[in-house]
C-alpha cells in the first residue's frame, strides 16, 4: 500500500485493508452439490465455476441472482480538445438522454435479460481537465467521485454490471494503461468510437504529452487515475470497492471499464477477486490488458460499443450458472448414489 499523506486519498486507501473475503465453507458445500448434480462431471463447463464463485461471495450453497443491475456512468473529457475523436462532446449527453428514454442497445439487453439499469450523469457540462495541460481532476474531486460511485450498489442489488459512456474516454483509458503498465504508447491505443489515422496519431501524441507532464505521479495508481481518468472511471473504481465490501459480485464490461479495474489491480490484484470480466473488446489493447492482469474474459464477440452491453450479455451467463446449479436435481433426488457414497450393490451387510 501507499503511505498516508493526510489528503483525501487516505480515506480511499484505508478501505483496502478492510475488504471482505468469500465464504470458503459455502463454496465447498456448493462444490459438493455440483459434484452430485444429475449430469456428467464438468459438463456445464465454465458455468460450474461461475456458480461456485457466486456461492463463495453470497455465502450460500445455492446462489441466486434476483436483483442484478447495470450501473452506467457517463462523463466528459477535456482531452477531447486535442482532436482525439470525430464525435462532438455533446453526444455524451445525447446518449444519456437516450438511455433514460429506453432507446439504446443497453436498454434492450436489460429488458430482455431482467436487469435493472441505473444511469449516472457525472457533471457532463463540466468536463474533467485536459490531461495534456493539467491533471484531469484534483485529489479532492477524484476522491469525492470515487465515493459517489460507492453509492451505486444501494438498494439491495446482488450483481453489478459496470458500463460507461463518454466521448474521448478510450483516450483516457489508454493513457491509464500506459501509465500503469508501461511499454509503447501505440500498443495501448485503438480506434475507440472510430478514428482515422490522423485522429489515432493525435491520441498517441496526447497520451505521450500527458505521460511527460505527469511523470512524477506515475508510481501511484490513484494518482494515475486522478491525472488521466474521467469521472466515470473514478466512479466505477468506487463501485468496485463498495461491492467488494458488501460481497457483491461485479461484472466488468469492456476497454474503458477495465481501466477502472486496472487501477485497483495495480494497487493489489486481490482487490478484484469478486470481479468477472465480461468480454474481450474489439479495441485492440483490451486483450493485452487482460493478459497483463491475468484475467480471462467470458465472451469474445467483437464488440466495442460500451454502455455495459458486454457485461449485460455476460450477466445472462451468470444468472444461468446460478439457476442451473441451484435448481437442478441431484443423484440423491432420484435415488442414485451420491458422489463418494458406496453403491448399494457393493455395501457389506
Amino acid at each position: 500500500m501507499f503511505a498516508a499523506t493526510g489528503l483525501p486519498f487516505d480515506d480511499i486507501r484505508a478501505l483496502f485493508g478492510r475488504l471482505t473475503e468469500p465464504d470458503q465453507e459455502a463454496r465447498a458445500r456448493a462444490a459438493l452439490r455440483n459434484a452430485n448434480l444429475l449430469k456428467p462431471a464438468g459438463s456445464l463447463g465454465e458455468l460450474e465455476e461461475i456458480a461456485l464463485f457466486l456461492a463463495g461471495w453470497q455465502g450460500v450453497e445455492k446462489p441466486a441472482i434476483t436483483r442484478p443491475i447495470v450501473a452506467l456512468f457517463a462523463g466528459n473529457h477535456g482531452v477531447h480538445a486535442q482532436g482525439v475523436s470525430h464525435w462532438p462532446m455533446d453526444v455524451t449527453q445525447m446518449m444519456v438522454d437516450l438511455f433514460m428514454q429506453g432507446g439504446a442497445a443497453i436498454n434492450q439487453l436489460c429488458a430482455l435479460h431482467g436487469l435493472g439499469l441505473k444511469v449516472f450523469d457525472l457533471a457532463l457540462d463540466i468536463p474533467v481537465g485536459d490531461f495534456t495541460q493539467e491533471p484531469a481532476m484534483d485529489e479532492k474531486g477524484c476522491a469525492a467521485t470515487i465515493a459517489f460511485g460507492m453509492e451505486a450498489i444501494a438498494g439491495g442489488v446482488d450483481l453489478v454490471c459496470l458500463g460507461e459512456m463518454g466521448i474521448g474516454n478510450t483516450t483516457s483509458a489508454s493513457a491509464i494503461y500506459a501509465a500503469l503498465f508501461g511499454g509503447d504508447v501505440e500498443d495501448w491505443v485503438g480506434a475507440g468510437a472510430g478514428t482515422d489515422e490522423e485522429q489515432h496519431a493525435r491520441k498517441v501524441e496526447a497520451i505521450k504529452a500527458g505521460l511527460a507532464l505527469h511523470a512524477s505521479s506515475l508510481d501511484d495508481p490513484l494518482e494515475v487515475l486522478r491525472c488521466f481518468g474521467g469521472r466515470e472511471i473514478a466512479a466505477m473504481v468506487g463501485t468496485i470497492i463498495s461491492a467488494r465490501a458488501e460481497r457483491i459480485p461485479v461484472v466488468i464490461d469492456g476497454f474503458v471499464v477495465t481501466a477502472a479495474a486496472a487501477v485497483l489491480h495495480k494497487i493489489d490484484p486481490a482487490i478484484l477477486d469478486h470481479c468477472l470480466f465480461a468480454h474481450v473488446s474489439a479495441e485492440k489493447a483490451h486483450q493485452k490488458v487482460l493478459d497483463t492482469m491475468g484475467k480471462k474474459a467470458l465472451l469474445n464477440l467483437g464488440m466495442r460499443l460500451g454502455e455495459g452491453t458486454g457485461a449485460a450479455l455476460a450477466a445472462m451467463m451468470v444468472k444461468s450458472a446460478a439457476a442451473t446449479h441451484s435448481g437442478m436435481a441431484t443423484f440423491y433426488d432420484v435415488g442414485m448414489p451420491e458422489v463418494g457414497e458406496v453403491p448399494p450393490c457393493q455395501r457389506k451387510n
